[in-house]
């Protein structure tokens, strides 16, 4: 499964808002990472146009299973990641901006080796 990493990021920003306020408008969005209403307008025609997103008629946001796939798999990534970063002694405001970093381009197989170490199984494979 394919898909640009800014894709990613507002597809893990309308889960993550989703777990914080329960709905989620574009205007959401925008307010999170911080973009102009206009970029946030297209990425969510793109992310609609290609399976990712619906939008209702009161303009709120929802996941559809391809979108919330990816969601759930990046932001997952990025709070292990941060917090395996902070027990690391990274202040919170960095674990979490190089967590975001990270997120998008390391491997399954290094992911799953630091989840493993982060969450106590801490096996050395050789």
């Amino acid at each position: 499964m394919n898909i640009y990493e800014s894709a990613e990021d507002y597809l893990e920003a309308i889960l993550a808002l989703r777990e914080q306020k329960g709905t989620v408008r574009s205007i959401d969005v925008v307010h999170r990472l911080g973009l102009s209403k206009p970029s946030v307008s297209v990425a969510m025609k793109r992310l609609r146009e290609n399976g990712y997103i619906e939008m209702d008629a009161d303009g709120f946001l929802t996941l559809l299973p391809p979108g919330e796939e990816i969601a759930q798999r990046i932001y997952t990534r990025h709070k292990l990641l941060t917090q395996f970063l902070i027990r690391l002694g990274v202040s919170p405001e960095v674990a979490a901006a190089d967590a975001c970093k990270i997120e998008h381009d390391l491997s399954d197989e290094s992911f799953e080796k630091i989840a493993r170490h982060a969450l106590g199984g801490g096996e050395r494979d050789q």
